[in-house]
């Protein structure tokens, strides 16, 4: 029989090792969800872990298990946010210097935060993958200590301590838990830590649809790169899953289902809503599985949703908080032609006011309609309560002859 790569004794040997520098973040009970599925849904709140991550743990077992030899030339790392912070707190803990490669499309506050934990930041590429590409380069010329951010024995063992704390949070009562998937180093962990405890435990593993590798390869049977499109999941953003992650997730992984970003969004709102819980687009993707369907539990199921992070930039959170408005019906913004009169914006505004819709912006140009030189365009986002409430006022648009294309 084949020995296995990181065992649950590698992660309850992390647990001591890292016991001192991360907290055992809360287990919380998400009401809502447990009513709408008939199941117990669980938060498992990562993101309120030092950093605002997971990635701590593994980064912090990582850096433990590194010789002085190693520790003299210093750590790099590649990372799309969380693990550079986790790296950067690591090192400064240990007083060694960090240099931390990240896309440049990663966010503002992430880049922010790694600096002001003292490591050096080179932005580079536009995924993880560009980044890593990077380190290695630098890593060459400098003979800094690489520390990988899930293709890793000593990480994904640090991130199987989550797995742990779950497992005595819930008194074992743990029937299924959804996991965020990007290179696989946390589902491993966890996989590896909870299977070991009870083998009949399920991990459901949760990945964008626009980067799906690792649901690509575990399809596969052997590790596959995939791309469609850019994500909010940021966190998860990695084109070609671990081949140790993946050897541990093809063994103890029982399914991956992927979301779609617009579901992410939803996920985000929902939980800002209903747990007061600010999360990243990756730490949502669990929650995104559940509310949309992509896992169905079982009644009375006990199921647990891994929150991996709240690293979430402001300004990208309030584009996610419209797109989200704007599939439950709560947000509308409409593009209106109109006659270049007097009180023909009055009538639009009444429309509005009739229907109970709250004027967000409205924006009116007299110049843009070309030949039509007696027309003017107004665009206009309104608050709404429901679709039922935007018919009315879709309705009421073509009753009073105006022409309306929604944005």
């Amino acid at each position: 029989m084949e020995m296995e790569k990181v065992t649950l004794e590698d992660v309850k040997e992390a647990r001591e090792t890292i016991k001192d520098i991360v907290l055992k973040t809360d287990i919380l009970e998400n009401v809502r969800l447990s009513e709408k599925t008939g199941a117990r849904v669980w938060y498992k709140c990562e993101n309120l872990q030092r950093t605002g991550s997971f990635k701590i743990r593994g980064a912090c077992n990582k850096i433990a298990h590194l010789t002085e030899e190693e520790k003299s030339h210093g750590v790099i790392a590649s990372s799309a946010g969380n693990h550079a912070q986790g790296v950067a707190l690591g090192a400064k803990n240990v007083g060694i210097k960090a240099t931390i490669c990240m896309p440049s499309t990663a966010p503002v506050s992430k880049v922010a935060a790694t600096k002001s934990y003292g490591a050096e930041v080179v932005l580079h590429g536009n995924v993880y993958d560009d980044a890593h590409a990077k380190a290695v380069e630098i890593q060459s010329k400098t003979g800094a200590t690489f520390l990988e951010p899930f293709n890793d024995k000593e990480v994904i063992a640090g991130q199987g301590t989550i797995g742990l704390e779950i497992f005595e949070q819930l008194d074992g009562k743990v029937d299924t838990v959804l996991v965020p998937v990007g290179g696989g180093g946390i589902v491993a962990g966890i996989a590896t830590a909870l299977k070991g405890l009870n083998p009949d435990v399920k991990i459901i593993g949760v990945q964008t649809c626009n980067i799906p590798s690792m649901k690509v390869s575990f399809e596969a049977g052997e590790v596959k790169s995939a791309f469609n499109d850019v994500t909010i999941a940021d966190g998860i953003a990695v084109k070609t899953p671990g081949d140790l992650t993946f050897d541990i997730i093809s063994k103890k992984v029982d399914e991956i289902v992927t979301v779609t970003e617009e579901e992410i969004a939803e996920a985000i709102l929902f939980m800002m809503e209903n747990q007061k819980l600010v999360s990243e687009g990756a730490g949502a993707v669990s929650t995104a599985a559940l509310l949309s369907g992509k896992y169905k539990p079982q009644k009375g199921e006990n199921v647990v949703c891994v929150v991996s992070g709240g690293n979430v930039d402001i300004n990208t959170l309030y584009r996610i908080m419209s797109v989200a408005l704007k599939k439950q019906g709560r947000r509308l913004s409409i593009q209106v032609e109109l006659a270049d009169e007097p009180g023909a914006l009055e009538k639009l505004v009444s429309i509005f006011a009739e229907n109970g819709a709250n004027v967000l912006s409205i924006n009116q140009d007299k110049l843009a309609v070309g030949k039509h030189i007696k027309k003017q365009i107004v665009e206009a986002t309104v608050e709404t309560q429901s679709f039922e409430q935007i018919d009315r006022i879709k309705s009421d648009l073509i009753e009073n002859g105006l022409e309306a294309s929604y944005l």
